[in-house]
């Protein structure tokens, strides 16, 4: 985790009716019955920041960096999570996962749904299975000579995710589903990955990142593109692995 609630989020874009922030790994947005022991909450976080309240439109899993969007008022909330339902808004991550994945692939695999508490799953109530999928494509490659599991060498890839859908841990229920579990995920991946990158790089976190949001403004109908940068643990592996970020990025653009 590279940020304890303790200094103010980057604000990443504003204007009268929204806020989106670069929220870091390991901050919930809202306070969970999962996680009550967390004291510190993006939206809390970002109310007390800007001095307004805000109400969020989307969900970010806590350990997934990224950008993170809230409206300023009632009437945007409704609109925006209305836009997320249709899938009007195009999200793109950058993920580290196990081994060399294809080029460019679409997974399309439906997903059970996910109950967030204790008490759902105690009341019974039934978990549908819904339409998933995710299109990625490779952006670099890594080989590390160290021993995992049966391979003598460690092989991970960088890819760029882009869901179609939004279910509940899809992007990383997807990469597990294809054998290429994002590194770090201590839910969905695999032990000994997370173990190396722990050890070797001193990542601790999740290494998936929501990198930019793309909608046309509900009032406006003007295009906004918001980007997130990298935290210096998704920067220290970049440069490690010799992956040039400034490069990858301009050409995503």
């Amino acid at each position: 985790m590279d940020n304890t609630g303790t200094t103010p989020l980057e604000i990443l874009y504003q204007d009268e009716d929204l806020v989106a922030v670069n929220k870091p790994s390991g901050l919930l947005v809202h306070k969970s019955p999962i996680d009550r022991h967390e004291t510190a909450f993006a939206l809390q976080m970002v109310r007390d920041q800007i001095g307004q309240h805000v109400y969020p439109v989307h969900r970010l899993d806590k350990p997934t960096s990224g950008v993170l969007l809230f409206a300023l008022n009632a009437e945007m909330a409704q609109m925006m999570s209305l836009l997320f339902r249709n899938a009007l808004v195009h999200k793109e991550y950058i993920a580290i996962v196990r081994g060399f994945t294809e080029d460019t692939s679409l997974i399309d695999h439906p997903l059970k749904q996910m109950l967030d508490t204790k008490a759902e799953k105690e009341q019974g109530i039934t978990k549908e299975v819904q339409e998933a999928r995710t299109m990625f494509r490779r952006l670099a490659t890594v080989e590390l000579p160290y021993p995992v599991s049966r391979y003598p060498v460690a092989r991970y890839s960088l890819v760029k995710l882009y869901p179609k859908t939004g279910r509940k841990h899809q992007l990383r229920r997807h990469m597990k589903h294809i054998f290429h579990p994002i590194v770090g995920d201590t839910k969905h991946g695999r032990g000994e990955h997370n173990t190396l990158f722990r050890e070797k790089f001193s990542s601790h976190r999740l290494l998936l990142h929501a990198d930019s949001m793309t909608f046309n403004h509900p009032l406006t109908q003007s295009e906004v593109v918001i980007h997130a940068p990298l935290d210096v643990t998704f920067q220290r592996l970049f440069k490690t692995f010799q992956w040039d970020i400034d490069g990858m990025m301009s050409h995503e653009q």
